[in-house]
């Protein structure tokens, strides 16, 4: 029934290859687990208890609170698959309590932070150059995920109306604007790229890497560390920071929350508001600053 439900999460839920293949660890985890402690062949057939020993044997070898919910949450998804599939009657992760999480408040990089990473003298001349700077700037001014700059094709963007069309989660579609220094540098890379590439039409991804393949996670992740190495002091150095950047930097602005909702494609808004903490932390900080009762 593994499988089944892996066919379901690709083809008809249409998750990422990434969730996809987590979903799939997890299972065959938990199925090992009561494989060999309760000699149960498959996980349909477990209940409350022996899916309890699972998690408990998680904790006891000192997996972090997140990593057991992320895999209880795998569990929860499989067993509603099962039932709604009418193999099991009864739900066995029901009472399955999740762990308590540290709150942690997503990284940032300062405004000053981001402009010194984003000054024309750190990015050398040429095709190389202008694709790092390219990376380093769409993520930070349209606030788009890992996988979405990796899948961008030259025809996405339409630079006539200054406007990008994103392909989301679960193949969700979006528009993102696109301010006149983005379009600017756009268009500058694009001309780099035609003199590396000769033309765009044989290479119709976005980014790419030094011989016009189509861009790939682990280049993206280089390029990024590369830049933040430079001037930021965050203990995380990843593409996902800067799209973390755009949307507090927007809130600190006064942006509507539900506005940068759309702009970074939540489909609700309690993804959204966890970046309004960090405004908040700013707002606190001048308000003890300047208020003369504080």
């Amino acid at each position: 029934m593994i499988e089944s439900f892996i066919n379901y999460l690709e083809y008809e839920k249409r998750s990422s290859s990434h969730t996809v293949l987590a979903y799939r660890k997890d299972l065959e985890q938990a199925a090992e687990f009561v494989s060999i402690s309760f000699e149960i062949q498959e996980l349909a057939d477990c209940g409350h208890a022996e899916l309890r020993a699972w998690i408990i044997d998680l904790v006891e070898q000192g997996l972090s609170p997140t990593s057991v919910n992320r895999k209880l949450a795998t569990l929860r998804s499989y067993y509603k698959f099962l039932l709604r599939s009418r193999v099991i009657s009864k739900d066995p992760t029901y009472k399955l309590k999740s762990l308590k999480t540290p709150k942690k408040l997503p990284e940032f990089v300062q405004e000053e932070t981001i402009s010194s990473v984003l000054e024309e003298e750190v990015y050398e001349p040429g095709f190389e150059g202008q694709r790092d700077k390219m990376v380093m700037e769409f993520l930070y001014l349209t606030g788009v995920r890992l996988s979405e700059l990796t899948g961008l094709k030259w025809k996405d963007l339409n630079l006539v109306e200054d406007q990008v069309k994103v392909l989301g989660k679960r193949q969700k579609e979006r528009i993102i604007p696109i301010t006149k220094g983005l379009k600017q540098n756009i268009l500058l890379y694009k001309k780099v790229f035609e003199e590396r590439f000769s033309k765009i039409e044989g290479n119709e991804y976005f980014i790419t890497n030094n011989n016009g393949g189509k861009g790939y996670s682990m280049l993206i992740y280089r390029i990024v560390k590369k830049y933040l190495d430079l001037f930021a002091q965050n203990s995380r150095r990843s593409p996902h920071l800067l799209r973390h950047t755009f949307a507090t930097h927007l809130l600190n602005k006064g942006a509507d929350l539900n506005a940068v909702k759309d702009l970074l494609g939540h489909a609700n808004l309690a993804a959204t508001q966890v970046y309004t903490h960090n405004s908040m932390e700013k707002l606190k900080a001048v308000f003890e600053q300047a208020h003369p009762k504080a």
